[in-house]
């Protein structure tokens, strides 16, 4: 596994001094967001001349690119809101390779008008799941030309809130460019944290061959997601990583959900994590 973070945990003025910083943690991989360039999150044009100068900038520090963000509601209740979201991706997959990464990260999303990370009880509906399928087999035609991996997370407040979910939308969908983003942090409905082991074992075996990313937080509660730097919460970390190593993943970690003050904690706390793990492994 690679360590990396979320680009826009850093806030600078410009490009180059946010990935200076990423590298001032000694971390030399990044989940990027247009807006570290100066853009929306999810913008409506990208520049290829900017496409380049990102690329160039992250070349020059040698620093990976393991997805872009491309989160938008799938399932809001306005069909305009969600065409727009589409178009939207369709510009940023297109720009993607362009800036050097192959996938671009989903929210599945939640029937809330304002909010595409709360929770909302029309989620459980027949016609969320019907329309997020809808949502989610336009965006794979609208990218199909780019040839990049869509990546989805579930997320205990979206329509996708858990890992047997995603295996069926993986099934249903049965496209080789839909992937998943797994967080270990996001998974745990109410009473579910006193079944640690068996939802993260479940989420790992069920969704093993199509993660492609893992992120890196904690959580101090279930039934939300969540929001606390890695290692200052409940999630048990040599489990995690334990199961992520077991099922043959060895892509990016990506670190998120803290603010900069506790980067170096956080990074210090998941690599002696994946020391352990590495040392474990080589003396079994």
């Amino acid at each position: 596994m690679q360590l990396g973070i979320f680009a826009k945990t850093f806030s600078r003025p410009t490009l180059d001094e946010t990935l200076d910083a990423v590298i001032e943690h000694g971390l030399h991989c990044v989940q990027f967001n247009m807006a570290c360039a100066g853009l929306d999150s999810l913008p409506e044009r990208i520049d290829q001349g900017l496409c380049r100068r990102v690329r160039d900038a992250l070349a020059a520090r040698r620093i990976a690119m393991a997805a872009v963000s491309g989160s938008f509601n799938m399932i809001h209740p306005d069909p305009d809101r969600r065409r727009d979201g589409l178009a939207r991706l369709g510009e940023l997959a297109r720009a993607a390779p362009k800036m050097g990464a192959s996938i671009v990260t989903l929210c599945t999303g939640t029937r809330d008008p304002h909010d595409m990370w709360r929770r909302h009880p029309d989620n459980h509906l027949p016609q969320s799941w019907h329309d997020l399928k809808e949502t989610l087999s336009a965006a794979l035609e609208t990218t199909a030309m780019t040839n990049v991996t869509l990546a989805f997370e579930p997320e205990v407040a979206n329509v996708i809130d858990s890992a047997s979910k995603a295996r069926r939308l993986l099934d249903e969908i049965g496209s080789p460019r839909l992937k998943v983003v797994l967080d270990g942090a996001n998974l745990f409905h109410l009473g579910e944290l006193a079944r640690m082991r068996d939802v993260l074992r479940e989420a790992v075996d069920l969704l093993g061959q199509d993660i492609v990313i893992a992120h890196a937080k904690d959580l101090s509660q279930d039934g939300q997601a969540g929001h606390e730097a890695a290692g200052t919460g409940r999630l048990d970390y040599d489990l995690y990583l334990g199961l992520l190593d077991q099922a043959g993943f060895a892509g990016p970690l990506i670190l998120h959900g803290f603010s900069e003050a506790q980067v170096a904690a956080s990074v210090a706390f998941v690599r002696e994590k994946m020391t352990r793990l590495d040392s474990n492994r080589t003396t079994r």
